[in-house]
């Protein structure tokens, strides 16, 4: 995976990692730990025994290569296991280790998630294992997770304790962390509704080799309207990260400017921490120069040549709606009259057509499955995509359909779903206008 040159400080990444994952709530005030390896072979790692909550740049440790000790506090007591595992993969950089709730519940149940739930999950999270208990802080449990790491295993279940993630740099071992917790929650709530549909390794190469192919341009000064949507497009996206409806290697957001030119999230980038000049330029079959675009750029794109009503697509993966695209499931919206307003009945897209918008011979087209007035479907293993009238106006569909789907699966759990008549839903259409 390529990364960018981090010029932060190692005191500064782990803390401002710590904050996010304690800010997701995928950790507690005293667990987990984080630590960075640097050229020079020194360790700096989490403090133990210091609120993860308001960690500061001052409590991160250093420990040496010679083995003396920089900082405040003293190391983590999982330190043992994070040296074995750098002796045991010297292309690891950085480590995360956590109790988030989903991975700890498969922990717990001694199994590993299948990552082969969508392929952007397969792809990030890498080779996955499983290590069995030993007391934490011994020297076993460094020989337990360090050997399933030499076997080749990226993201390693912890028995009865938690997970450990490894990259070749934090930023890399916190979107690997991110999406096998992701992976493992959209799981446990996939379980809720029925059989679990996993990808073969052709549908995971159909998906790695779709068409983005785009000419290079150097586009002309941004207009006012251009500035203010790349200024909505980062905030919103931002808030979908916060809000647990995108993360931080999943979903796409885009924005009609005029015409077929839109603006869209680029590639392999941080979804939480974009900015303005992070978002790509597409006018035609050009892209702006030096970036590059979200590999759904093609299909944003034909949506919007079908569609001239449509000014924002949202391409996301919120778990409970996502669970329903892994599983036969159908996510029935004839619940409160909100749902169905905003979202009307969601359809339901077979795998790999938002991939195959180049071919112009298939019968069967993403720009089909969704417009205005059918702005929401389901794609099968991957996702949701949502479609609005404006940035915001796909924004709130997206939160209402995660809510939606989050209410059928707990409704599931209560008793019989009872959804809004005919009659009910033709007064909704009347009342507000629907098609």
């Amino acid at each position: 995976m390529n990364q960018t040159r981090s010029l932060l400080h190692p005191r500064d990444e782990i803390m401002q990692t710590m904050d996010r994952i304690y800010r997701y709530r995928m950790t507690t005030t005293s667990g987990g730990n984080l630590s960075i390896r640097d050229q020079s072979g020194d360790i700096w790692i989490s403090p133990a025994r210091v609120d993860k909550g308001n960690l500061t740049r001052r409590d991160i440790v250093c420990v040496r290569a010679d083995g003396t000790v920089d900082g405040p506090h003293p190391p983590s007591s999982e330190f043992p296991f994070h040296k074995a595992i750098y002796e045991a993969r010297p292309d690891l950089r950085a480590l995360v280790h956590a109790h988030p709730v989903a991975l700890v519940a498969f922990s717990i149940c001694q199994k590993v998630p299948n990552t082969r739930l969508f392929h952007q999950a397969r792809s990030v999270c890498g080779n996955v294992g499983f290590a069995d208990y030993a007391c934490p802080g011994t020297a076993k449990l460094g020989e337990n997770i360090a050997s399933t790491f030499a076997e080749g295993c990226d993201s390693v279940i912890l028995e009865n304790h938690g997970v450990v993630v490894g990259g070749d740099s934090l930023s890399h071992a916190f979107k690997r962390f991110e999406a096998f917790e992701f992976a493992g929650k959209t799981l446990i709530k996939a379980a809720r509704l029925g059989d679990v549909h996993f990808l073969s390794d052709a549908q995971l190469d159909e998906a790695a080799n779709r068409c983005v192919d785009f000419e290079s341009f150097t586009p002309p000064e941004a207009t006012a309207t251009e500035r203010e949507l790349r200024r909505q497009l980062c905030e919103f996206v931002r808030r979908g990260c916060r809000q647990r409806l995108l993360i931080s290697t999943e979903g796409s957001f885009s924005a009609r400017l005029t015409g077929n030119a839109f603006l869209i999230t680029p590639t392999q980038q941080d979804r939480e921490n974009l900015c303005i000049d992070d978002l790509v330029l597409i006018d035609g079959e050009q892209r702006e120069a030096g970036k590059y675009a979200s590999r759904a750029a093609k299909a944003h794109q034909a949506i919007y040549e079908k569609h001239p009503q449509v000014q924002a697509i949202v391409f996301a993966h919120p778990v409970n709606a996502t669970a329903f695209s892994v599983t036969d499931s159908t996510l029935d919206v004839r619940t409160i009259p909100e749902s169905y307003v905003f979202l009307r009945d969601v359809r339901r897209v077979p795998y790999g057509i938002q991939y195959n918008v180049a071919k112009q011979h298939s019968s069967a087209k993403i720009a089909d499955y969704v417009s205005v007035d059918s702005p929401a479907a389901i794609l099968e293993n991957d996702g949701v995509i949502i479609a609005g009238q404006s940035i915001l106006d796909a924004f709130d569909r997206l939160e209402v359909l995660e809510s939606t789907a989050e209410a059928v699966i707990n409704a599931k759990a209560i008793g019989e779903i009872s959804a809004m008549s005919d009659e009910v839903i033709n007064e909704l259409c009347r009342e507000f206008n629907l098609k």
